[in-house]
C-alpha cells in the first residue's frame, strides 16, 4: 500500500464535507505532476487529507476506493481522479509548522513542493506524521464521523 497527501482548500471542500459525503471523487486537478500522482494511486491507499491556505494541517485520513479515471469536471477529458472514503479525523491535527519543526520530515514534498496538491508520501513521513498526530492504522477498521 503506497500513502499520499492530498490538499484542499476548507472553503471550496472540507474535511467535514468529505465525511458528510463519505465517498467522493477527488476532481479538479489541473496539474501535470498532481495527475501523475493520481493515476499511481491504487485502491486501498490511504492518504492524508490536508486543509491548505484556512488552517493548513493534516485533518483526516482517507482511502482510495477507485483508481484513476476521466474527471468529469474536465471537458477536455485530458484530466484524471480518483475516488477516496473518509477513513477518520486525525486524533491531533498535524501542522504545517508542526511539520516544517520536526527533523523527521526533513525532505517532505509538501514543504519541498508546497503547491502541488496531490503528492506521495513515504513510509517514514508517513509514520512520523501518524506519530504526530495520534493515528493508529487499527483506526481505519471504522468510518469516519
Amino acid at each position: 500500500m503506497a500513502h499520499w497527501l492530498v490538499k484542499s482548500e476548507p472553503d471550496s471542500f472540507s474535511w467535514e464535507d468529505q465525511v458528510r459525503k463519505g465517498t467522493e471523487p477527488w476532481t479538479g486537478v489541473r496539474n501535470a505532476q498532481a495527475a501523475l500522482h493520481l493515476r499511481a494511486m491504487r485502491h486501498g491507499d490511504r492518504a492524508f487529507f490536508y486543509h491548505s491556505n484556512t488552517g493548513k494541517e493534516i485533518v483526516g485520513v482517507v482511502e482510495v476506493v477507485r483508481e484513476a479515471y476521466p474527471d468529469p469536471t474536465d471537458a477536455s477529458e485530458r484530466w484524471v481522479c480518483v475516488d477516496v472514503r473518509a477513513v477518520a479525523p486525525m486524533p491531533q491535527p498535524v501542522t504545517l509548522a508542526a511539520i516544517k519543526a520536526e527533523p523527521a520530515l526533513e525532505g517532505i514534498a509538501l514543504v519541498r513542493q508546497s503547491r502541488l496538491s496531490v503528492m506521495p508520501v513515504s513510509p517514514a513521513h508517513w509514520a512520523a506524521l501518524c506519530r504526530m498526530g495520534g493515528w493508529r492504522e487499527e483506526r481505519g477498521a471504522r468510518r469516519a464521523g
